[in-house]
């Protein structure tokens, strides 16, 4: 059909009127077809000009992308640049970027709301190259004439990984429950033996004078078990705790301005307590796919527990108010740093302060194990559930008297990925 068309045209002004109508329906057809094609595929398709003003978009366009509204190819909105008719800033910018610095043949992932839900989508930008056939109709050269996007709505299959994600994490809970069972088997002796013990003297008695043992020595047995029992009830309740689901809605989120908001957060109680916060964020900030409140109250129970590691070695009431110079040798230090590695997003939170020993270090992230006094165990479990839930990994570092690191890495979904070479090449 193209090389009909190109002939065609070549003798178009040697065709009769006939010919020419017969030229037109062969072109209405296939524009039809085409059209036709472009509204049944399932991936949203949009085509702007050289300047980025939307020509044409298919139905799915409208269902996938945060459109600010209806928009119909006839109206003047259209001589809007396609950056403004998106409904998302993140979607908006990258869309902006790509036309500001020619970034081509690249894609990205965001997530936006929509009808209370969270929905993912990949967005592919690519250049529009059409022929140019010169006089002779012999030969051609290629230009770009415009962009085409493509968005695919890949909701289903996150949400299909993140389920598979938790089913996986539910193996985990086989430990947890066995250290539950070791906790409740203690509380669960002491009761056992005490009721023994208030069995036997009530038996005692009934076979001697008849007369119970004295109020006292009942007391103090029932005093026991209902102290067991409530031992008993914070064990239930904590495990509760432990193994409730991470209740995460995920979305992307630009990493380092989280960090950043959060630390703003903490800051002014560090400063309180002389305790230096030094802030060390990475130029580049992917988005990652994470749930900003789990992900403040990861970075606050981390700094928290560097901060009263510190407070242990450098304890305020150990300085004089008035010696300012003493007051700084002895200050702490917490810095909290970002970088990016090998496809993943590293958070680092180091303290100088009083470290861990080797057998605190290897328990660190068990149920119930702590060495605080009025410490439920459950903080760090908590955070480890959090970080595996964003699918990440978490160690720590530590050398008792001299400070601790914690790294946090997240892997980085599809960010700037590109689809064949970036720029104009072979257009």
């Amino acid at each position: 059909m193209k090389e009909f068309v190109k002939k065609a045209s070549q003798k178009i002004s040697k065709l009769s009127d006939e010919q020419v109508v017969q030229l037109l329906d062969a072109l209405n057809k296939e524009n039809d077809t085409l059209d036709s094609i472009m509204e049944s595929l399932s991936t949203a398709l949009l085509i702007v000009n050289e300047n980025w003003v939307l020509k044409q978009k298919n139905k799915a366009s409208e269902r996938i992308l945060p459109f600010k509204h209806q928009y119909s190819l006839e109206q003047k909105e259209h001589s809007l640049f396609l950056w403004d008719l998106i409904d998302d800033e993140a979607i908006s910018s990258f869309l902006h970027v790509c036309a500001k610095e020619q970034k081509l043949n690249v894609s990205e992932e965001f997530s936006f709301s929509a009808t209370d839900k969270i929905h993912f989508v990949n967005i592919s930008v690519m250049p529009l190259v059409q022929k140019m056939w010169h006089k002779n109709g012999d030969s051609y050269d290629t230009c770009v004439v415009g962009y085409i996007i493509t968005a695919e709505d890949i909701t289903e299959k996150r949400q299909q990984e993140i389920l598979l994600h938790r089913m996986e994490s539910l193996a985990s809970l086989t430990n947890l429950a066995a250290s539950v069972a070791h906790e409740i088997k203690n509380p669960l002796g002491a009761i056992s033996i005490h009721i023994q013990l208030l069995q036997k003297a009530i038996k005692k008695a009934r076979e001697g004078d008849g007369l119970l043992p004295q109020e006292k020595f009942v007391e103090n047995y029932l005093d026991v078990i209902n102290e067991e029992i409530d031992a008993l009830n914070k064990i239930v309740l904590d495990f509760l705790f432990a193994v409730r689901p991470v209740q995460a809605t995920l979305q992307l989120s630009d990493a380092n301005l989280c960090v950043k908001k959060i630390c703003e957060f903490f800051k002014p109680e560090f400063d309180s307590k002389n305790v230096k916060l030094l802030l060390k964020l990475s130029e580049e900030s992917p988005r990652l796919l994470i749930d900003e409140k789990l992900f403040k109250e990861v970075i606050t129970n981390l700094a928290q527990n560097s901060l009263a590691a510190i407070n242990e070695r450098f304890p305020l009431d150990a300085v004089e108010p008035e010696c300012e110079s003493c007051r700084e040798f002895n200050s702490g230090e917490i810095v909290i740093e970002t970088f990016v590695k090998n496809e993943k997003y590293i958070l680092t939170i180091a303290d100088n302060g009083n470290g861990m020993d080797e057998k605190t270090l290897s328990r660190i992230f068990e149920p119930y194990y702590t060495t605080k006094a009025n410490g439920t165990g459950l903080g760090l479990t908590m955070v480890y559930k959090i970080i595996k839930e964003f699918r990440g990994d978490i160690n720590v570092d530590s050398v008792k008297g001299h400070g601790t690191v914690f790294t946090i890495s997240i892997p980085i979904p599809q960010s700037g990925t590109p689809l064949l070479s970036n720029g104009r090449e072979g257009a």
